[in-house]
């Protein structure tokens, strides 16, 4: 691997910043065609205590490099002091799960987030229990290499794609919202698309427009709000009691 290698992949490639990052994306299939780190012992060390799994995978994929040169490819250096690039999933496969029914879990849906580390613990939520994708409205990128590292790498392990209201997928769709019915008389369908407004001004009014259910969380009266990854983390919660589950 060269310098200039990576700097031509680099355009049109998902950074993998850190080891979980490249951990996750192996184990859930993404195409990895540069890996380099600092101490490639240390790394495949890790593998063996964290993911034995794709041990094999990282030996075969790792290089390693110069600090200088470690330090030259990433924005911020990692702890784990690895990175990779990964290439990003067909849209038109993503899209086509999303808008495939009958469906096995929800959709999530970020209605104009702000911010990018929040953007990233959802998608690692949402991986985690298995759901169909999330989609973020607005002009966040969800694929910006921060939701990237604050996901850990799980884009891989679900749909990720930026649409417009009008383009959501298919499926009844509850919002979140403080004047809605409590959320703990409603059982989720695994069809449903499960929408939360941004961080500072809530659902907007396109989205709320086409909301079939207004649904509100469980909340100490002068409490404001909760964290949009906690609102997502306790929905999703919800769903997985009332009959959806995480999914191998």
């Amino acid at each position: 691997m060269t310098l200039a290698s990576w700097n031509r992949l680099a355009e049109t490639a998902v950074l993998l910043d850190g080891f979980h990052a490249l951990k996750h994306a192996v184990r859930f299939g993404a195409e990895v065609p540069v890996a380099v780190a600092m101490d490639r012992e240390a790394a495949l060390a890790l593998a063996d205590e964290l993911a034995p799994d794709v041990r094999d995978a990282l030996d075969a994929l790792l290089t390693e490099v110069p600090e200088s040169t470690y330090r030259s490819l990433v924005p911020r250096p990692h702890p784990t002091a690895v990175a990779a690039l990964a290439v990003r999933p067909s849209r038109a496969a993503g899209l086509g799960k999303l808008a495939h029914t009958p469906r096995t879990a929800p959709v999530v849906v970020l209605d104009n987030p702000r911010n990018l580390g929040n953007a990233g613990a959802v998608i690692r939520l949402a991986a985690g229990f298995g759901v169909t994708g999330v989609v973020t409205t607005g002009t966040l990128d969800p694929w910006h290499p921060t939701v990237v590292r604050g996901g850990a790498g799980l884009h891989f392990a679900t749909v990720v794609e930026r649409l417009t209201v009008p383009e959501l997928p298919p499926g009844p769709l509850f919002a979140l919202d403080p004047e809605g019915d409590d959320i703990r008389g409603v059982k989720l369908p695994d069809d449903a698309v499960l929408a939360f407004g941004s961080e500072r001004s809530g659902l907007s009014a396109e989205l709320r427009a086409r909301t079939d259910h207004l649904l509100s969380l469980p909340m100490r009266p002068q409490v404001s709000s909760y964290n949009l990854a906690t609102s997502v983390a306790m929905t999703l919660y919800h769903w997985s009691l009332t009959g959806g589950a995480a999914r191998a």
